[in-house]
């Protein structure tokens, strides 16, 4: 209720109000701000002569103009900051308002979402040009997105950065880790903290890369792991390679220099150093420094035995 020189009289509860005094249209939201001292003169003046028998807080917003403290009213931008929270249901649902505020902050940036209803921003999400973002990516802590990023289904990213054009297949987590430019990612890659990607590397899926520098034009694209390692530019490491960088009580670095090969199937037992230009064949274990430009491999030999009788199912009963 407002008086006739437009300022607050009183707050007045529903089940109170008279039909006219129901009509208005401006409301309190429970919002209430005021010195300590003041309300602790106020309260014990708050009685229950009302239709609930009930005694309300906002009784003192009367109180303070009868002792001739001025009340403030401020409005805000949207209903939606004002709603409560009594239940998960009620938490959910303001989780949404709140990221469809985020998706369309986004989208009037000039970022492309698939389904604006189906991101989740967890803190901070900068964003280039001509980025574009599917469905249902989280993205926690800050990140930052160059231009002509794209993020595929169900990425999840954390505290990263991404170059410009690089893109981010579906299903793949970045955690604590700068990309470059021009990268391809997953699909299902894991970048885990402390790794920093060069332009135009290559990380496929099921690579998981740890605590790790790759150089430029590198790859790993199928099924390996490379964690502590330093990686040169144009290195190809072979699907199933490993780096063994850990004793069971301290973790090893591996260093593998420019223009390496790495066959399928590798250990690399840490500390070791691959110079440049070497080659590693496949299913080798190398636990010692490989000079630059050489084969390194493990001396193995093939038989074959005719005859042989595959072993057969028996039958069932």
């Amino acid at each position: 209720m407002r008086g006739a020189d437009g300022r607050v009289a009183a707050i007045v509860e529903h089940k109170d109000a008279t039909p006219e005094q129901r009509a208005i249209r401006e409301i309190n939201t429970g919002i209430m701000a005021a010195p300590t001292a003041a309300f602790a003169r106020w309260l014990p003046r708050i009685g229950n002569r009302n239709a609930g028998g009930e005694y309300y807080l906002t009784d003192v917003i009367a109180l303070a103009v009868a002792d001739g403290i001025p009340v403030e009213t401020t409005h805000p931008a949207s209903a939606d900051e004002t709603l409560g929270i009594n239940s998960k249901r009620d938490l959910a649902q303001l989780e949404r308002i709140y990221q469809r505020a985020q998706a369309d902050a986004l989208l009037d940036a000039g970022v492309t979402l698939a389904d604006p209803a189906r991101i989740d921003v967890r803190g901070t999400l900068a964003c280039g040009r001509d980025v574009t973002i599917d469905i249902g990516c989280i993205f926690e802590g800050d990140v930052v997105l160059g231009d002509a990023v794209s993020i595929g289904a169900y990425g999840i990213l954390r505290d990263a950065k991404i170059g410009a054009a690089t893109a981010i297949a579906p299903y793949s987590h970045i955690d604590g880790a700068d990309v470059g430019a021009r990268c391809r990612i997953g699909p299902y890659a894991r970048i885990r903290p402390g790794t920093d990607l060069a332009d135009e590397v290559h990380i496929g899926n099921f690579v998981e890369v740890k605590a790790s520098a790759v150089g430029e034009r590198s790859k790993a694209n199928h099924l390996a792991y490379v964690g502590d390692t330093t990686v040169g530019r144009d290195v190809n490491i072979g699907a199933g390679t490993i780096t063994c960088n850990y004793d069971g009580a301290n973790k090893h670095r591996t260093v593998i220099e420019d223009d390496v090969h790495i066959g399928s199937d590798t250990q690399l037992v840490a500390p070791v150093t691959i110079g440049r230009g070497a080659t590693i064949g496949a299913g080798t274990t190398v636990w010692r420094d490989v000079e630059a430009g050489v084969l390194a491999l493990n001396q193995k030999t093939q038989t074959a035995r005719a005859g042989y009788q595959r072993p057969r199912k028996k039958p069932k009963d």
